[in-house]
This record gives C-alpha cells, sequence and structure tokens, in this order.
C-alpha cells in the first residue's frame, strides 16, 4: 500500500468529535507538552490495521509520517516501525533504531513513547 492509500485510510476512520476530546486530553495548548499536535479522532484498534495493512511502506514513507503534525500519522509510523522491527533482521533493526532516534522531537506524547521505546529502543539496546 502506498502512503496515499495510508492517509486515505486515516481519513476515513477520523472522528471529529473524538479528535476535540484527544486535543484537550493530549495536552495541546500553548506551553503545554503536545503543543502543536493536530489530532483527527481516531482510536487506537483501526490504527493498529492500518498499521497492520501498510507494513510495506518504505522507511522514507514512515520518516515523513514521523514528521507529520497529526498525532495519529505519527503513531501509526511508531506502530509499523514496531511491527517491523520484530521481524526483520539485525542490519535491518539498527536501522529502525537510527530512524526512531533521529525523530525523538516528534515522539513527544506518552502515548507515542509508550508504545515504541521499549519496542524499539529498549530491545536494540538490550544487549549492547
Amino acid at each position: 500500500m502506498s502512503l496515499i492509500k495510508l492517509k486515505q485510510s486515516l481519513k476515513k476512520a477520523s472522528n471529529k468529535e473524538h479528535a476535540k476530546i484527544l486535543q484537550r486530553f493530549f495536552k495541546t495548548g500553548p506551553g503545554e507538552y503536545g503543543e502543536g499536535d493536530v489530532f483527527i479522532g481516531i482510536k487506537v484498534p483501526p490504527l493498529r490495521q492500518i498499521a497492520k495493512e501498510n507494513l510495506d511502506l518504505s522507511f522514507d514513507e514512515v520518516q515523513e509520517l514521523l514528521q507529520s503534525k497529526i498525532h495519529e500519522e505519527r503513531l501509526v509510523a511508531l506502530m509499523i516501525l514496531v511491527l517491523r522491527y520484530k521481524k526483520e533482521d539485525e542490519k535491518t533493526r539498527e536501522k529502525i533504531f537510527k530512524i526512531y532516534l533521529k525523530n525523538t522531537n516528534r515522539i513527544n506524547n506518552w502515548d507515542l513513547v509508550d508504545l515504541s521505546a521499549g519496542e524499539i529502543v529498549g530491545a536494540y539496546l538490550f544487549d549492547k
């Protein structure tokens, strides 16, 4: 699947009312830890399904998602990286680890960290 189709899937799964709730819950106002994040209102189960359907995205496309202002785009990108990390060889795992570190400024919310830090950073550094 392509990045365009992934974004179409996200748009289709979005919910404006749920987005308003998430926007407040995740502290996105001025000076708050998630300042500037935009939510489109997608719950985690549909995001997990979209991630599973898009495991073939290139790392450049995942990188593009990680730079998005849309929180759910970054979340699905991290889900893809976590799923791929579990299946890949050591060389590719190192690449995923480096992508993660390169984008820590965009992994700015507790849910993004909880989902991915242990599964990528912790797993990579465990035996090092």
